[in-house]
């Protein structure tokens, strides 16, 4: 009983300091941003970071955590974009708040992109491996070419303009905070255990009376929901979307920042986003030569680092301030020897 107390105890102190340590990234952002210390640019890019923590966490749900290979990630992100951004053509004229306006878009989003999911998965997780993976490649290039082909509602290869750019800051970081927690939560649950399970040892698992269809399913389902929120968040941010935006080469950089930051690992993927984002932006003062280095990079890590740069590990915040106190205490007691 003792140990069931201090377990819980050190639960609710690890989701304090978790929660405290956002709040306190999110006021130093906002007050630098609004102050002007950092500019428009800086501003936008951080929103597509943000953008790039939900599809890619939300991929880590299928690939990572399920372990399915899903090449094919951009197709359901590029369904809630576009989702969204009729729905905010369509009303926002109707509705006055942009937050109240970015929430009924993006459930549409999560509605058609989950129910896409739901189609594409049935079928598709009775394949393995590569056959998978190819399978949710092709889906992706149907997508990008229905969207293509659909004039009348998407504008076709001109692109969905109009869309209203609502997309601040505050919407963008308390929403990818949300989405990253449902997913913790949700992985943390018997749900969750269970779809680890499968990634596991599928017949070991089958055996002890989980359903493998119907978790693989369900896993598949929460990733392309979940995408579909990043593609809402994309749409309100560009204000204006092409096909061309959700081909092979995006669902690749979604898929290669699940693969750096650790498949399996959240707090991986949020590192490998910043880290992979961040980077091809700083080296256009070497625009000759930042592709190779950014793919030298990229290249080191995997031969070093395969598992990727958290594992399976998550951030604990805990551990952390017990390792600096530990360094402190010793220290100080160095200094008073």
């Amino acid at each position: 009983m003792d140990k069931l107390k201090q377990l819980h105890k050190t639960l609710v102190n690890n989701k304090f300091i978790n929660y405290t340590v956002v709040f306190f990234i999110f006021i130093i952002l906002f007050l630098l941003i609004n102050s002007g210390v950092i500019n428009r640019y800086l501003s936008n890019l951080i929103i597509m970071i943000l953008i790039m923590i939900v599809m890619a966490t939300s991929l880590n749900i299928a690939t990572g955590f399920l372990g399915q290979l899903h090449l094919g990630h951009a197709a359901f992100m590029g369904i809630g974009a576009y989702t969204a951004g009729i729905i905010g053509i369509a009303l926002q004229d109707v509705i006055a708040s942009d937050l109240l306006l970015f929430l009924v878009a993006t459930f549409g989003a999560m509605i058609t992109a989950g129910f896409a999911g739901f189609l594409v998965g049935t079928p598709a997780l009775r394949l393995r491996g590569d056959y998978l993976g190819i399978m949710t490649l092709g889906f992706g290039e149907i997508v990008r070419t229905v969207i293509t082909n659909l004039k009348s509602i998407t504008n076709g290869a001109q692109g969905l303009s109009g869309i209203p750019r609502i997309m601040t800051f505050p919407i963008a970081f308390w929403t990818t905070v949300i989405v990253v927690t449902l997913i913790f939560l949700f992985m943390n649950s018997r749900h969750g255990r269970a779809i680890i399970s499968i990634r596991e040892d599928e017949i070991a698992s089958e055996s002890v009376g989980i359903n493998i269809t119907r978790y693989k399913l369900l896993g598949f389902i929460l990733a392309s929901m979940f995408a579909g929120v990043g593609g809402s968040m994309f749409a309100f941010k560009e204000s204006f979307l092409a096909p061309i935006s959700f081909n092979f080469i995006k669902s690749v950089e979604i898929f290669v920042i699940v693969v750096l930051g650790g498949m399996g690992s959240l707090s991986g993927s949020i590192i490998a986003a910043i880290v992979l984002v961040f980077l091809p932006e700083y080296l256009r003062d070497f625009n000759q030569y930042r592709y190779l280095l950014y793919s030298s990079v990229l290249i080191i890590i995997m031969l070093y680092r395969p598992q990727g740069l958290m594992g399976t590990k998550e951030i604990n915040f805990i551990k952390i301030k017990t390792w600096i106190k530990s360094k402190y205490t010793k220290v100080f007691l160095k200094g008073s020897d």
